[in-house]
């Protein structure tokens, strides 16, 4: 049976006619052995653009303190204390004890400045340098105000 005698629409397919655009020898652009535009380009490439063009830079310059603080700083400051937090422009900077935290204060300015050529001027505008954190001596759900000493007799 043929579809002519049938009166209806032959549905098998057609045998596809090869033009100018799909052969290779028609292109207008060649693939060579060299670097083209239509290559794909790694994630470290594009990584910048993306950020830029998201508006991230000052996200990811504020990160990038405590991602690159060993690298900034040193591994010999970097392995006694560490960057807790950076809010408007000041960097908290935790020391693993007080007498670190007294050294770190006597070189703030040239942690600063290596922060600054790392990181450029506008990211760590302050340093501030604290010990570490004191245990509370206050327990339970029910406190009592204490100004004198904690001294018993």
């Amino acid at each position: 049976m043929s579809s002519s005698s049938s009166g209806g629409f032959d549905y098998r397919p057609r045998p596809r006619r090869r033009g100018k655009s799909d052969d290779p020898r028609f292109r207008k652009e060649w693939s060579g052995p060299g670097p083209d535009k239509r290559d794909p380009e790694t994630l470290g490439a594009l990584l910048p653009q993306i950020v830029r063009k998201n508006g991230w830079t000052r996200k990811v310059a504020d990160a990038s303190v405590f991602g690159r603080w060993e690298a900034i700083v040193g591994a010999d400051i970097a392995s006694h204390c560490r960057p807790e937090q950076l809010e408007n422009g000041e960097l908290l900077v935790v020391a693993e004890s007080t007498a670190w935290a007294t050294q770190l204060r006597l070189f703030s300015r040239q942690i600063h400045g290596k922060l600054a050529a790392a990181l450029g001027p506008s990211v760590v505008k302050r340093l501030k340098i604290v010990g570490p954190r004191q245990p509370t001596r206050s327990f339970g759900p029910r406190r009592v105000r204490f100004n004198g000493s904690r001294d018993t007799f």
